[in-house]
């Protein structure tokens, strides 16, 4: 059974840092593109960073130049690093990771975590 186990979140001010990590755990074989979405209150969930198994990243246009994703392949897990924490940044940040894991390629997404700033 794979799962996607979150941390990091948390409450800060604006301008403060938090790094979200997402590990994975189960019988992985391989893993092709990690990323991190998110859902405000009342609001529809957005793609916040997407990391291929190359390196090559994309960022939401909100978040660039803040934020940074990376990936450690022998850990399975994705990181996000936040800098320059806004309060509009405040939400439910969740992981997830497209990968093979007995034989079969699928999408899994962690439980999410809370990260909220205050002004």
């Amino acid at each position: 059974q794979v799962q996607l186990v979150e941390s990091g979140g948390g409450l800060v001010q604006a301008g403060e840092s938090l790094r979200l990590s997402c590990a994975a755990s189960g019988s992985i074989f391989s893993i092709n593109t990690m990323g991190w979405y998110r859902q405000a209150p009342g609001k529809q969930r957005e793609l916040v960073a997407t990391i291929t198994s190359s390196g090559s990243t994309n960022y939401a246009d909100a978040v660039k130049g803040r934020f940074t994703i990376s990936r450690d392949n022998a850990k399975n897990t994705v990181y996000l690093q936040m800098n320059s924490l806004k309060p509009e940044d405040t939400a439910v940040y969740s992981c997830t990771e497209n990968l093979n894991a007995y034989s079969v390629w699928r999408t899994y997404w962690g439980q999410g975590t809370q990260v909220t700033v205050s002004s």
